[in-house]
């Protein structure tokens, strides 16, 4: 096995979701990511904790879906119970065709997904942490060799998360005291948002391996403005691409995009949290370099910022705010790294995707 797996699930057990003994815990792996899956077993083990193993298969989801009525999906309690009496709750992405599930309806996905969100609830509230490992479907996806992709998969996770941690936390000393937030990027972006009372949190690689940003929730009707995500999203095995929002009172009026905006129209569909933002977030792991249509890594990116529709998480949000309610969160990311910048309470603190805590920031 290459040594690189084993650290990866150290990496996971003890820093991401700090595994002990007696601890239940849920591992979630395809098959394409056996290793990582065996590994993660070994390393539960060696803390005295009792595994569960879940194949988590794409194809296997596409069957279930083409096969059942839209109107017959209902919550798996079953999962749900299964989550309930759990600790810790680790799922492993990694596609053996990254385009398995793009002949599924987008009505029939929103739909699962609202059946789903009940037992998302329970998985958030666990201690768990989301991970890649480095198929050749993925490699492919992102245009890489699949030596080239595990370099880059691993170079992104395996590395010294208490720097980063430090390095990022300047940024939320920036956001926590902050009231209102501009993004501005060529003719295209230029959108104001409030975070008065908000909480902005470090992602180091704790509930997401690779971390590497900063993020927080606006203030739900206080979105203004228009928005070009001119980095592709690649969703439920379709990509949509120019995706372009505007927003008055915090809600989506208008939308577009170059392709699948189709797609794009059933996720704002799904429910009336999902025409709103939940999270505004800022790239900021330098390692993460290449775009791979992989938003746990894309939205990670320097010179980048990335918004969602749809949920809020709790933890962003203030004891005077209520929380953004939607069963999507579908990340979209700007490229901040040509005519652009973040303004925070009027002060530039980015441009062109240099920070004004880097060295080349140009005032």
């Amino acid at each position: 096995m290459d040594p690189r797996i084993r650290e990866h699930a150290e990496t996971v057990v003890d820093h991401s979701t700090d595994v002990e003994s007696g601890d239940n815990v849920v591992i979630s792996a395809p098959s394409v990511a056996e290793e990582l899956a065996v590994a993660l077993h070994e390393a539960v083990g060696d803390r005295g904790a009792t595994p569960v193993h879940l194949a988590n298969d794409g194809r296997a989801q596409r069957a279930y879906l083409r096969s059942i009525d839209a109107e017959n999906l209902s919550t798996p309690t079953h999962a749900e119970a299964l989550y309930e009496e759990s600790d810790v709750l680790i799922r492993v992405r990694a596609e053996a065709n990254a385009t398995e599930q793009s002949d599924v309806s987008p009505e029939k996905q929103a739909a699962h997904s609202k059946a789903r969100q009940p037992v998302q609830e329970v998985a958030l509230s666990k201690r768990w942490c989301l991970t890649q490992f480095p198929s050749q479907a993925n490699a492919q996806l992102a245009g890489m060799s699949t030596d080239g992709y595990e370099n880059f998969v691993w170079d992104a996770i395996n590395k010294d998360w208490a720097a980063q941690r430090e390095h990022q936390s300047r940024m939320v000393d920036i956001l926590n005291p902050a009231s209102e937030v501009r993004i501005k990027s060529g003719d295209t972006t230029d959108v104001t948002m409030s975070i008065d009372g908000m909480k902005t949190l470090n992602d180091y690689a704790e509930k997401n391996l690779p971390g590497g940003e900063v993020f927080t929730a606006p203030v739900v009707d206080s979105v203004e403005g228009e928005v070009l995500f001119d980095m592709p999203l690649y969703h439920q095995g379709r990509e949509i691409t120019d995706a372009h929002l505007v927003f008055e009172d915090g809600e989506v009026v208008e939308h577009a995009a170059a392709d699948n905006e189709g797609l794009l129209t059933e996720v704002l569909n799904t429910d009336p949290g999902a025409s709103r933002l939940g999270e505004l977030g800022i790239g900021m792991n330098r390692d993460i370099d290449t775009f791979t249509y992989n938003m746990l890594f894309d939205e990670k990116m320097g010179d980048t910022v990335h918004m969602a529709v749809g949920r809020a998480y709790d933890e962003c949000v203030g004891e005077e705010h209520e929380a953004n309610e939607s069963a999507v969160h579908v990340d979209m990311i700007v490229d901040m790294a040509e005519e652009s910048f973040i303004e925070v309470d009027g002060e530039t603190v980015q441009r062109n995707g240099t920070f004004r805590f880097e060295d080349g920031f140009e005032t």
